[in-house]
């Protein structure tokens, strides 16, 4: 069964004309506005606000910054002057310090006796991976095999198109 994979999903659908839904949103709220705002204000008054209002939601439709949707940048914005902010400062370094009591000496001394050494384990596995030599006690070094047992575990053989090739021979019993 063969499923179709969407394309271009980034890109919004062209609706009202060559705008967007949420091109022509933007464009027709502004609009919207501005005619109710008429009936409301001087003309003088209704021309800058309209003016503004238009010039605001035709910015929004169209200009990108970074590739971002300029109406998403000023939410952004907004966020981040909005929501507040946390500071950390280092706590400062103290110099004097108190001997430790012997009891607390004593304890990190059995933590010690308790917790392995980590420093075996990377040196040990840096010998498993690098060295040639088997490690003493540890490793059997494997005997050599002949030509033979070698030649036993191989096997020639011709393809159908007359070439000739070597195999690994697996013998199931």
């Amino acid at each position: 069964m063969q499923f179709s994979v969407p394309q271009f999903i980034e890109f919004e659908s062209k609706i009202v004309g060559p705008l967007t839904i949420r091109q022509f949103a933007f464009i027709a709220v502004p609009v919207l506005v501005s005619f109710a705002l008429f009936f409301v204000l001087i003309l003088p008054v209704w021309i800058l606000v309209a003016t503004i209002l238009l010039s605001v939601g035709i910015s929004f439709a169209f200009i990108k910054i970074g590739g971002r949707p300029l109406y998403m940048v000023v939410l952004y914005a907004l966020k981040y002057f909005w929501q507040p902010r946390l500071f950390l400062w280092k706590t400062p370094i103290v110099v004097h310090q108190e001997p430790a009591i012997p009891s607390v000496q004593r304890r990190r001394q059995q933590l010690k006796d308790i917790v392995p050494d980590f420093s075996k384990v990377g040196k040990l596995w840096q010998d498993i991976t690098t060295s040639k030599e088997p490690i003493p006690k540890r490793e059997k070094r494997q005997p050599k095999k002949s030509i033979g047992d070698i030649q036993e575990q191989y096997q020639v053989f011709r393809r159908i198109t007359g070439e000739k090739e070597v195999a690994r021979r697996v013998d199931y019993r």
